[in-house]
């Protein structure tokens, strides 16, 4: 198989099972516009984030790096009236894309954008007594995962779902030799969920438009 299929079948299940969205195109646009890399979800991974959420029946969601917004609308279109989401982004100019995407959404009401970084904004979140949130999507910096996994433990409870984004690295999460800090960080994430007791975890590799990658789920049992 090839990348070109992979995106091929990709763009076959999108156009039946999600169809066209302005909202969300034109945020891709803006994104791309302003020069952001294009590192955010696929558009059928954005709508597995929004049916998780809606599975979890969420009313709060924590989202750990920001980008340009996509992931973002997805997760806060799945929120049902008074629901909220925050979402934490280190890079200023990539949280006023995010601002833009998401006002033109319609959103502007439902997400709270916290720029700075999340290592700093983390801690402030818990001072002021958010949380707990039902729902933790944590796709940032891969070497700050640990650090990320723990925050996210202290704000969520029992029956919160966890999700990370890109670990599986294009298969290089199975070296354990590996110099690169975002395998590392990957590794050591995936390390800290199987040893702690209030989780219960999968991994799933992907295959699609974003190439050869995967993402990890965790429950909040205890």
């Amino acid at each position: 198989m090839t990348q070109a299929r992979w995106a091929e079948v990709d763009a076959y299940f999108n156009a039946l099972l999600l169809g066209r969205d302005d909202v969300l195109d034109a945020a891709v646009e803006a994104s791309d516009r302003a020069g952001l890399p294009a590192i955010q979800v696929a558009a059928n991974q954005g709508k597995l984030l929004n049916l998780l959420a809606r599975l979890q029946g969420a009313r709060t969601v924590l989202e750990i790096g920001t980008l340009g917004g996509y992931s973002t609308i997805w997760l806060a279109r799945a929120l049902p009236g008074g629901g909220r989401l925050v979402t934490l982004e280190a890079d200023p100019g990539s949280a006023e894309v995010a601002r833009r995407n998401i006002e033109r959404a319609g959103l502007s009401e439902v997400v709270e954008i916290r720029v700075g970084p999340a290592l700093d904004t983390l801690p402030e979140l818990a001072a002021q007594g958010y949380g707990p949130f039902d729902v933790v999507f944590i796709d940032a910096d891969k070497p700050s995962n640990p650090d990320y996994l723990a925050w996210s433990l202290k704000l969520t409870r029992p029956g919160s779902l966890i999700v990370a984004d890109n670990v599986v690295r294009d298969g290089e999460v199975v070296d354990g030799a590996s110099e690169d800090p975002k395998v590392r960080g990957v590794r050591r994430f995936t390390e800290l969920v199987a040893a702690e007791p209030t989780l219960t975890a999968t991994a799933l590799q992907t295959v699609g438009s974003k190439g050869y990658d995967g993402l990890l789920m965790a429950l909040v049992t205890g």
